[in-house]
C-alpha cells in the first residue's frame, strides 16, 4: 500500500481497462455527427406536439429516424443493441405547455451488461425543438445545437459502444418533451424508480455543438459539467449528519462529475472540463433533473460558451443580428469532443465494480481516520481505494490502495477533522467505480 498525492497520477494507474478507451475516442466521427444533425434538422421541427403522421416533418418522422438508426447500429453488431420505445400519453391542458393530448415517446437503445444486467449507465439526449413561442409546433425549429447535437452525440457514441461488451448495461436514449416540461425524462426515471433499475449515472447532453458565446468568446476545448450538490433523497438523519460532519457538496451527482472530470483529465487532457457546483444554468432546467428527483445520479454535459440569440429564437435577423438555432452555427468537431467525453465514461463505469455499500467512518478525537465498507463479491475486484481531500479541494487528490480482502482500512496520521473521505472498488484492469461518501460515523 502506497500513498499517491496527485490526482492525475491516480487516475493514470486507473483507467487501464480491456475496452481500449483510446481506440472508442478515435471511432467517434464528426463526419457522421454533421450528418446526424443536418438529419434531424432537416423534419423542420421537432416540437412535442408538431406532426407525426408525416415521414419527412415533425417530431414523429424525427423519433422513427433515430430509432432506424439504434437498429441499424444493432443489425452491424449482430443485434448487440436492444432497442425499445417509451411511450406515454400527456393530456392537453392550457395551463401547461401541452396544450392538447401528446403522446411523449422516449427511444432507447441498450448494450446489456454481461454480468450487471439491471446495472446502467445512461447517456440522454433531447428529440425535440422550439422557437421562441414554446407553443408554437408549427413554424420551423431546426434546433440545430438545441439538441440535435446532443441527440447526435447518443447516436454516434452508441456506434462506437456497440463494439464491445461490459459488464454493466449502457443505455442511449433520445427524450422528448423536455422543453414542453421535462416529460421524457421524468417518465424514464419513473419507469426506472417502478422496475426497480440499479442507474450508477445519467449523462445528459444538451447543446454540445456551440463554441463562440454571446460575449464574443471563442473556445473549442472547454465545457461544462452541472451537477446538484446532495441527494434529494437522504432521509432527515443523512442530512442532519451533513450539518455536523461535512457532504454538502458530495452528493452522488457530484461524485458523477468528479469522475467525468477525471476520466477526462486522462484520456483527453486537451479538455478543460469545468465542474459547476450548480443543478443547471441559472434560472434554467434539463433532463437529468427528473432523474435526480427520483434519488439517481445525473449531471449535465454541454458547451462552455452559450450563444442566446440562437436558442428558442425564431429565426429571423433585427439589428443586424440573426437569430435562429441554425446548423451553420454548430461546430461539428467540437460536437465530437464531447461525445468522445461520454463514450469513455460510459464504458469507464461499465467495466468497474459496483461501488462499496455502507460505506462508514471513525476517528473522532484521534490521530488517524478509519473507512469500513461492506465485502463487495465480484471475481473481477482487484481492491480499494481509500481516498481523501482538502476540504476545500473540488477534487479527490490523494488515496490509499487496500487489498480486496479487507473492509476496513486506518489513514495514519490522518486528522479526520482536516479532510474529507470516500472509498471506491477497483477492478483487474484498474477500472473504477464512483467515490461513495461515508454515511454513518462509528464511534
Amino acid at each position: 500500500m502506497r500513498i499517491i498525492l496527485f490526482a492525475l497520477s491516480a487516475i493514470i494507474s486507473s483507467f487501464l481497462f480491456a475496452q481500449h478507451p483510446y481506440e472508442i475516442i478515435e471511432n467517434i466521427s464528426a463526419e457522421r455527427i454533421e450528418k446526424d444533425i443536418r438529419k434531424l434538422v432537416s423534419f423542420g421541427t421537432r416540437h412535442t406536439m408538431s406532426e407525426t403522421k408525416s415521414n419527412t416533418r415533425g417530431i414523429g418522422a424525427a423519433r422513427r429516424w433515430i430509432q432506424a438508426e439504434f437498429e441499424s447500429i444493432s443489425s452491424e453488431c449482430g443485434g448487440c443493441l436492444e432497442v425499445s420505445t417509451q411511450r406515454t400519453l400527456e393530456k392537453g391542458n392550457e395551463k401547461t405547455r401541452i396544450t392538447k393530448d401528446t403522446e411523449i415517446v422516449n427511444v432507447m437503445a441498450v448494450i446489456r451488461g454481461t454480468k450487471y444486467p439491471n446495472r446502467y449507465v445512461i447517456m440522454s439526449g433531447d428529440i425535440d425543438s422550439r422557437v421562441s413561442d414554446p407553443l408554437n409546433y408549427t413554424d420551423d425549429s431546426p434546433g440545430a445545437n438545441d439538441n440535435a447535437s446532443g441527440m447526435a452525440g447518443v447516436i454516434e457514441a452508441a456506434r462506437a459502444l456497440s463494439k464491445y461488451e461490459f459488464e454493466s448495461s449502457i443505455m442511449l436514449v433520445g427524450l422528448s418533451g423536455e422543453e414542453q416540461g421535462l416529460y421524457g425524462g421524468k417518465h424514464l426515471a419513473a419507469k426506472a424508480r417502478e422496475e426497480g433499475w440499479e442507474i450508477v449515472g445519467v449523462l445528459n447532453n444538451d447543446m454540445i455543438g456551440n463554441i463562440q458565446g454571446v460575449d464574443g468568446v471563442i473556445d473549442n476545448r472547454t465545457f461544462r459539467i452541472f451537477s446538484e450538490p446532495t441527494n434529494l433523497k437522504d432521509s432527515d438523519f443523512e442530512k442532519r449528519l451533513r450539518r455536523y460532519y461535512g457532504g454538502e457538496v458530495d452528493g452522488i451527482s457530484r461524485q458523477l462529475a468528479r469522475y467525468v472530470y477525471s476520466t477526462t483529465k486522462m484520456y483527453m487532457p486537451e479538455m478543460n472540463p469545468m465542474m459547476i457546483y450548480r443543478l443547471d444554468r441559472f434560472g434554467r432546467g434539463g433532463h437529468h433533473r427528473p432523474f435526480n428527483d427520483e434519488g439517481f445520479a445525473g449531471v449535465r454535459i454541454m458547451e462552455a460558451h452559450e450563444n442566446y440569440t440562437q436558442q428558442h429564437q425564431d429565426i429571423r435577423e433585427e439589428g443586424g443580428i440573426k437569430y435562429g438555432d441554425v446548423i451553420e452555427a454548430v461546430n461539428f468537431e467540437y460536437a465530437k469532443k464531447l461525445t468522445a467525453v461520454n463514450a469513455i465514461t460510459l464504458a469507464s463505469l461499465a467495466s468497474a465494480p459496483p461501488s462499496p455499500q455502507n460505506v462508514a467512518i471513525s476517528g473522532q478525537v484521534q490521530p488517524s481516520t478509519t473507512l469500513y465498507w461492506d465485502k463487495i463479491n465480484d471475481d473481477n475486484l482487484k481492491g480499494y481505494k481509500v481516498y481523501f481531500r482538502d476540504t476545500t479541494s473540488p477534487t479527490w487528490d490523494n488515496f490509499y490502495s487496500v487489498d480486496k480482502d479487507k473492509t476496513e482500512f486506518t489513514l495514519e496520521g490522518i486528522v479526520i477533522d482536516n479532510y474529507f473521505f470516500g472509498v471506491a472498488a477497483v477492478g483487474k484492469d484498474g477500472q473504477e467505480s464512483l467515490v461513495v461518501f461515508p454515511k454513518e460515523v462509528k464511534r
